[in-house]
């Protein structure tokens, strides 16, 4: 029996690892994840690491069964995606000596340090933080300044992985946006911006677009890994651009990405910025568009840990079940997802609900005020992406798999006053994102993705002051830290 044509995705969330092998047409033939494993560092306030050589053995390990579980495949082509703002620094000899996720905040403490900060927005097209690489590694250089002096080159986590693969030195566009070292609009790393941060040109690799053929994979790899020689490598790009890619949509389309964090996206074809520096731009993974975002924070992942709490050893299904018989009025949330406009994110939450506790209040009454949280933080950040650029379709895209649950794809229909469409690529979106980037590379034309569900808008005006509500319960929790 022939072997089947197959793409190993590698995909490094803020979350877990996941190694899928794919074939051409989209389907997953098998997906492997693991948790990815972080350490604190008690040198900083608030410092998340991980070491790379030890995700790299997850990733050898994933793959391998994977790979297994695939059956007789063929592997043509190898690509990786990744959280945004996560990165990897490496000596002279190749060797990886730091991995700094999304989630690590290690330069927070001199950010107050960095001059001309509306100079940086204009060219970077994020107003500056330190969740963005450029403060990491700023970090690295005031408390390790000799694991600083030794420090070749940095990557985001998916060029590192192509480079582990092939020994090529690469950063995709996509990822340089996230590093406020890049100037989105001319698509080139910025002299300027290196100069605020104190940076040397010598540390940022070449730039290479999505989709184009980085190298051949290292025979050693190859052998690794128990693949063939004759695999390429090819450069895939920012977890959310990916996913954005296997939606299919269309310039000026509108596109919500719930995974861990919610990106909420609009595809643009120029280099807009808003003047009150609220949103993000950065470069697509094609060659000529922008994506411009607001940002509703860790929704995912505060679903997912508190799924843990009330459904221990339940599926999603049963949660979805309950909730049809679950009112508005028993519980409202605020769990520390972020707003556009806000200086500093909401760092304590919780459930507000009425005195004495009511026996109609359940365990379905809090998920049901986490969705809806989720939905009006989404909500709210949409907002501030219309007034900067107009959205006028009926309809928005979703993918990832917050959008499994149909409960919080009505909220947001309700909300919105639009329609919630999602295709059948939006479970695995960023992995079936790399099959579109490989068949790219590899000129094998892609399957357009199948409309799969849409949701139609009720009672938006109910929805409306329920929204209000929350706005309230928000303030609340505001004044409290405050």
């Amino acid at each position: 029996m022939a072997k089947r044509e197959a793409y190993l995705i590698v995909d490094i969330g803020t979350g877990n690892a996941r190694v899928a092998v794919v074939t051409p047409l989209g389907e997953i033939l098998n997906i492997q994840r693991e948790n990815v494993v972080y350490e604190t560092d008690p040198n900083y306030d608030d410092s998340i690491l991980f070491d790379p050589d030890r995700l790299w053995q997850q990733i050898v390990s994933l793959s391998k069964k994977a790979l297994v579980e695939s059956g007789e495949v063929e592997i043509k082509a190898v690509t990786s995606t990744s959280q945004r703002e996560g990165i990897v620094i490496i000596d002279a000899g190749g060797n990886s000596l730091l991995g700094m996720p999304n989630i690590d905040h290690r330069g927070r403490k001199w950010e107050k340090d960095l001059q001309d900060k509306d100079l940086v927005y204009q060219l970077s097209g994020r107003y500056p933080s330190s969740l963005f690489s450029a403060f990491k590694l700023v970090g690295v250089r005031e408390v390790y300044p000799e694991m600083f002096s030794k420090m070749t080159y940095f990557m985001s986590i998916s060029d590192w992985i192509q480079y582990k693969l092939s020994g090529v030195v690469c950063y995709e566009h996509s990822q340089a946006s996230e590093t406020l070292l890049y100037d989105v609009e001319q698509k080139e790393w910025s002299p300027r911006l290196l100069g605020l941060f104190g940076l040397s040109e010598s540390i940022l690799p070449p730039l290479k677009d999505s989709g184009s053929i980085l190298g051949g994979i290292l025979p050693d790899e190859a052998e690794k890994f128990g693949i063939s020689s004759d695999a390429v490598v090819v450069v895939g790009g920012g977890d959310t651009q990916l996913a954005i890619r296997s939606m299919e949509p269309s310039s000026n389309d509108m596109i919500i990405v719930s995974g861990t964090t919610t990106p909420i996206i609009k595809i643009v074809d120029r280099y807009e910025k808003d003047i009150n520096q609220r949103t993000w731009t950065s470069r697509h993974i094609d060659k000529d568009n922008f994506i411009l975002e607001a940002n509703a924070g860790v929704t995912g992942l505060n679903y997912q840990r508190l799924k843990e709490i009330f459904y221990p050893n339940e599926g999603y299904d049963v949660i979805e079940k309950e909730l049809e018989d679950t009112t508005y009025s028993q519980c409202v949330a605020s769990l520390g997802s972020l707003i556009a406009d806000e200086d500093q994110p909401l760092t304590k939450g919780g459930f507000i609900f009425n005195a004495p506790v009511s026996h109609q209040l359940t365990r379905g009454s809090f998920v049901f005020s986490i969705l809806w949280d989720i939905a009006c933080s989404i909500y709210e950040n949409y907002k501030f992406l219309c007034d900067v650029s107009l959205h006028a379709e009926s309809y928005i895209w979703a993918c990832g798999g917050g959008v499994e649950s149909k409960k919080l794809r009505q909220f947001m229909a309700n909300l919105f006053g639009k329609s919630i469409r999602i295709r059948n690529t939006f479970r695995q979106a960023s992995v079936l994102g790399g099959v579109f980037v490989c068949n790219d590379a590899l000129g094998v034309k892609n399957i357009t993705p199948e409309l799969l569900e849409e949701t139609f808008p009720q009672n938006h005006d109910d929805f409306e002051k329920l929204y209000l509500e929350w706005k309230n319960a928000r303030k609340t929790f505001k004044q409290v830290v405050s």
